[in-house]
């Protein structure tokens, strides 16, 4: 493990849903099916990945996450990876420290390189997790509770380790099904009360413990193939979600949540979306305000 510490700027994130208000993205300028790294490409291998359409459906995300007040960060695209979009999973922030994963698949490191040339260039301190494989999209931030996906991009000597570097924190492993990717693909908190849940990935008992602390959000199996649990929560019960989610946006709805419905249908078909596409490094309660 690698620390670097230099003058640090405010870096923050407590929980999944306060309020966003900085956010690192990547364009899919690259983007494409080279390898086959999970059952979503599997299916569309064929049809691959329009990059224009792509694109422009990023953007429009991108334009929506800056006119709800996110500062939108972007890190340059690089031809070599082609799964740069997904900047979830190359580093996690919690509490006020941001932590550089270890990325599992081969297609996929290196992109982990550019966060920290831009964490260094910006001086902001990082812990980086060079020993063992862990992805930021099997780590969920509850407060003092992590949730952390066993896949097969996030072993468990990783989760070891980083019970060893948060000893304050109550770490949770979920093992479910490796062939939904990342944990966020199954289970994704939106409020201290509230998550969605795919409960066929994940086994009873620990689907009955997730139940005993949150009002759980049944994701059908159709809506999951389209990711209905990777939702973006950007704080004020705001929550980006698919256009054509129509159970999970409806369901959001009722809950007196604001839906907001983008198309990013072709970033989908690499097996990612909202949340799969953000990486949060300042979240902060609405009680708070930041000078």
């Amino acid at each position: 493990m690698i620390a670097v510490s230099n003058q640090p700027k405010r870096i923050q994130c407590n929980n999944e849903y306060d309020d966003l208000q900085k956010v690192i993205l990547c364009e899919p300028q690259f983007m494409a099916i080279r390898e086959v790294i999970n059952e979503t490409q599997e299916h569309f291998k064929n049809e691959n990945i329009n990059i224009d359409r792509a694109t422009w459906q990023h953007g429009q995300f991108s334009q929506l996450l800056s006119d709800h007040g996110v500062e939108v960060i972007k890190l340059p695209s690089i031809q070599h990876y082609p799964e740069q979009v997904f900047t979830r999973d190359i580093g996690f922030t919690i509490g006020q420290t941001i932590f550089i994963a270890e990325m599992a698949a081969d297609i996929r490191q290196g992109e982990e390189n550019e966060l920290q040339k831009w964490l260094e260039k910006e001086h902001i301190s990082f812990l980086n997790l060079i020993e063992y494989s862990i992805e930021g999209g099997d780590v969920i931030v509850d407060g003092n509770t992590l949730y952390i996906g066993k896949s097969s991009r996030t072993n468990e000597r990783a989760i070891h380790q980083l019970k060893s570097i948060l000893p304050d924190y109550e770490i949770i492993p979920i093992s479910f099904n490796e062939k939904y990717l990342h944990l966020d693909c199954v289970f994704n908190i939106i409020s201290p009360n509230e998550a969605f849940i795919f409960p066929e990935a994940i086994d009873h008992h620990t689907v009955k413990m997730l139940s005993s602390r949150f009002d759980l959000i049944e994701v059908t199996e159709k809506e999951q193939f389209t990711l209905g649990t990777n939702v973006l929560s950007i704080g004020r019960k705001k929550v980006f979600s698919l256009m054509g989610n129509q159970d999970v946006n409806n369901q959001l709805t009722k809950r007196g949540y604001e839906v907001i419905e983008v198309d990013i249908s072709e970033i989908i078909k690499s097996g990612g979306s909202f949340r799969c596409c953000t990486l949060p490094i300042l979240r902060q309660s609405d009680k708070i305000s930041i000078h």
